[in-house]
């Protein structure tokens, strides 16, 4: 019997609440047709003013724009020349790309269980996984909730490692008053669809480092000396000169177009996801059966997710179920993330087994991450919430 049917037949709300939805305006339309209409679409002079108002906005001294966050991750790392024979620390509760990367450099992805709270990387395991290979440690600011960022930098001191923040959740957070983006070697955001600052597509990475700003510029475009605006511009130039093997990293000016007025209204966008959180904790604060998500002091949450834990001594329903009975009720949801090691290429490839990382896999098992988006109106939170509420007096032992 489908859960529809067990709760009643017809879901209370008749509209759909999608998991996301970006939150393009007039704006970003207009600039976007601006810049069709001029005589450059691709890296040139939007791209150039998004990453100045992107270090500005973050505080960093360079940024780099660029077409993903999987991007993003992987210049970093090629910039810093990991390699064949190196190790690189990051969790596995985190998307594909934060360790993929690893491996399209020839390095070894090496996991580290995360906390019970924060779902993020936990410090009191990184040095049990620190080898004479290790060269860097990613930590993930997972749903937007930055890591414990002193610990970590100060456990990289000690084993003069690098630290690549994959802030792909975690525009917006701060640590102790800093910037998420500021405090490791290099930081990679992302623009994807779904992200609190969306071009569809996208990413950037900044960083305080000149060197590496520079020689991964280059990178991002072919390993070329020279952009292909300063080639074709009046003032450019048909000769270049190959500097290293690169890649086709680089963003467009049709998607800066976006990312310029999407930077504008951030921190508008940023408040009203805040609220939308606020509604959620309030709403479930006394709700046993879920677990809501924690914030650390240290914290500015971005709150890129919501992620809820459902409790499965208090219920008679365990987690894959209650999304099909949220999707019955009209809301959709996610899941952040299946565990890396639970693939068949980690298996197959580095001996990794369930069992291996058991706080993650305990997360991934209970995670539910609830719809939060700045175009929710307060109704559609509180649309969620019911669903929610329904299923787990419906399915309370």
């Amino acid at each position: 019997m489908s859960k529809l049917a067990i709760l009643g037949g017809k879901p209370v709300f008749k509209e759909f609440i999608p998991f996301s939805r970006h939150s393009i305006g007039k704006e970003e339309i207009t600039e976007v047709l601006c810049t069709l209409n001029s005589d450059w679409i691709t890296r040139g002079p939007k791209t150039f003013k998004f990453e100045e108002m992107f270090s500005s906005y973050v505080d960093s001294k360079f940024s780099l724009a660029v077409n993903s966050c999987t991007a993003a991750l992987h210049l970093v790392l090629a910039g810093l020349d990991i390699g064949k024979g190196d190790e690189v620390i990051t969790t596995p509760l985190t998307f594909a790309a934060t360790s993929e990367v690893i491996i399209h450099q020839n390095a070894k992805p090496v996991f580290a269980d995360v906390e019970r709270d924060t779902y993020n990387i936990d410090p009191s395991k990184l040095e049990e996984k620190i080898s004479k290979n290790t060269k860097a440690i990613i930590p993930v600011h997972y749903a937007g909730h930055p890591c414990d960022m002193d610990e970590i930098m100060r456990i990289a001191s000690d084993y003069d490692l690098y630290v690549i923040e994959d802030a792909a959740h975690a525009i917006g957070s701060k640590y102790k008053g800093r910037n998420i983006g500021t405090i490791g070697d290099a930081t990679c955001f992302s623009f994807y669809a779904t992200k609190n600052l969306a071009t569809g597509e996208g990413g950037m990475i900044t960083t305080n480092n000149e060197e590496l700003a520079e020689k991964m510029r280059i990178l991002s475009l072919h390993g070329i000396s020279k952009d292909a605006w300063k080639r074709y511009s009046s003032e450019g130039s048909w000769y270049y000169e190959i500097l290293y093997p690169g890649y086709k990293y680089n963003m467009s000016d049709i998607e800066a177009s976006i990312g310029i007025h999407q930077l504008k209204k951030l921190d508008s966008m940023q408040k009203r996801r805040n609220e939308i959180a606020t509604i959620y904790n309030k709403s479930f604060k006394e709700v046993l059966e879920i677990i809501t998500p924690a914030v650390k002091d240290y914290a500015k949450h971005a709150w890129h997710l919501y992620p809820i834990l459902v409790n499965n001594d208090l219920l008679n329903i365990n987690r894959n179920d209650f999304i099909e009975a949220l999707k019955a009720e009209n809301i959709g949801t996610s899941v952040h993330f299946i565990p890396l090691h639970f693939h068949p290429y980690y298996n197959e490839n580095y001996g990794f087994k369930k069992g291996d990382f058991p706080v993650a896999e305990s997360i991934y098992e209970k995670e539910i991450s609830l719809p939060i988006y700045p175009k929710m109106t307060d109704e559609d939170v509180h649309q969620v919430v019911n669903a929610v509420k329904k299923i787990i007096n419906y399915y309370r032992v």
